[in-house]
């Protein structure tokens, strides 16, 4: 007679405190994904409540002291940003970013440093619930002129972020490393860069709770993404999160609406250290296509087998991706919005906030293509039509953003 061994429970009917690795990536979310895992539905939803804070604590007034800081101080800025159990983290840093770009012969706005995000250290009582020590690291999306500039600085270059090792190879969209790695240079008591301000916390923070069980965990929102990515790549590449004869303290980025951040080769060595990403993503946000709308993961490689000579100037996503879809063409910017993303991730998987008319349109463009044009031709159309598409939907979310000052 087999005796048959009980089957492990899924992570879903377990408590946080018990499958808080299987939440955090260790598994790559399998089978977390589809259908949504109540507890990591519950997760993303948290982490993307503090990144709120990010957004909400930011001050934009021009005649306020605090402009392009931080509105409160670091013990109320959970509570005044309405976080739900505000003391479940204390904020133990403020974050600046300068960007590397001088527009103020146009814009006459201040190109220095501004608050960026926080690091925040889960409190002794949460630790029970998470079942570990969480350190968090958030990061708004772009604001301000300067910041919107290095956002168009797509070009790859080197991350070269480990001194001892280059890696050539692993290359990054240059304007989010610029803004990752740039200080006040100009200025006397000019602050460091936002990578050595990040590095500086957070090894302190690992360093006083090494004998707890630990993650930690970076959130951001568009551009902030991009900088998540960059951090949790950095951390990993110099071995801050390595323990002797222990294992490693998993480092994840939850990314809303992030776009690509770097090549083939900066994926692959994300995946060789054991960062793990989890994209949360809506298929009508172009932001989430950049950059490399045309030449990207999905051009690499001719019939899924051949590299082709370009694979390695090409941008590619890291991690998983779960996939939201909404759109609303009163509110194009929507697609995009931080708030917009966090109540669609609590919404059944199958609701979508479409709209019919881009849908029409869509199928009443490849009918007519069938029968106007030869197969080659609508292969063509149907590239310059996504394209339109595309070009329309930056140039409408970013114009609307920009107005807004809120991407």
């Amino acid at each position: 007679m087999v005796a048959h061994l009980p089957r492990a429970p899924p992570a879903s009917s377990l408590p946080l405190s018990r499958v808080w690795r299987e939440i955090q990536g260790s598994n790559n979310w399998e089978n977390l994904i589809d259908p949504l895992s109540p507890i990591l539905q519950q997760e993303i939803t948290r982490y993307g409540n503090l990144l709120s804070a990010s957004y909400k604590g930011f001050d934009l007034n021009p005649n306020s002291k605090r402009y392009l800081n931080c509105k409160y101080g670091k013990k109320s800025l959970l509570k005044e940003s309405g976080i739900h159990d505000p003391d479940g983290y204390q904020v133990t840093k403020y974050i600046y970013a300068t960007p590397d770009i001088n527009i103020n012969p146009i814009q006459n706005e201040p190109n220095r440093a501004r608050w960026i995000g926080y690091v925040a250290v889960s409190s002794d009582d949460s630790v029970k619930r998470l079942g570990r020590r969480d350190i968090v690291v958030t990061f708004r999306g772009t604001v301000t002129n300067p910041e919107w500039m290095a956002n168009l600085m797509s070009s790859l270059t080197p991350a070269r972020l480990d001194p001892h090792n280059p890696r050539p190879d692993v290359k990054v969209e240059s304007g989010f490393l610029s803004l990752y790695t740039s200080s006040e240079s100009e200025s006397k008591f000019g602050l460091e860069s936002c990578r050595e301000q990040l590095l500086s916390e957070i090894s302190r923070l690992v360093n006083k709770y090494k004998d707890e069980d630990m993650s930690i965990t970076l959130a951001g929102h568009s551009m902030g993404s991009s900088l998540a990515h960059l951090l949790a790549y950095d951390i990993a590449e110099l071995g801050l999160n390595k323990r002797r004869g222990e294992k490693d303290v998993p480092v994840t980025v939850f990314s809303f609406a992030g776009p690509r951040v770097g090549n083939l080769g900066f994926k692959k060595r994300c995946e060789e250290l054991g960062v793990k990403v989890l994209r949360i993503t809506n298929v009508n946000d172009p932001i989430t296509k950049l950059p490399g709308f045309l030449f990207n993961e999905n051009f690499r490689a001719l019939g899924g087998v051949y590299e082709l000579p370009w694979s390695c100037s090409c941008y590619t996503h890291v991690g998983v991706e779960l996939t939201l879809d909404f759109f609303d063409v009163q509110n194009i910017s929507c697609v995009h919005d931080l708030d917009t993303y966090i109540s669609l991730v609590n919404r059944p998987r199958s609701s979508k906030s479409t709209v019919a008319e881009d849908n029409f349109g869509s199928n009443f463009f490849n009918k007519t293509s069938q029968m106007m044009f030869p197969k080659g031709q609508r292969r063509a159309l149907r590239l310059r039509n996504a394209a339109t598409k595309a070009a329309y939907l930056i140039g409408s979310v970013s114009n609307h953003m920009m107005y807004c000052n809120i991407f």
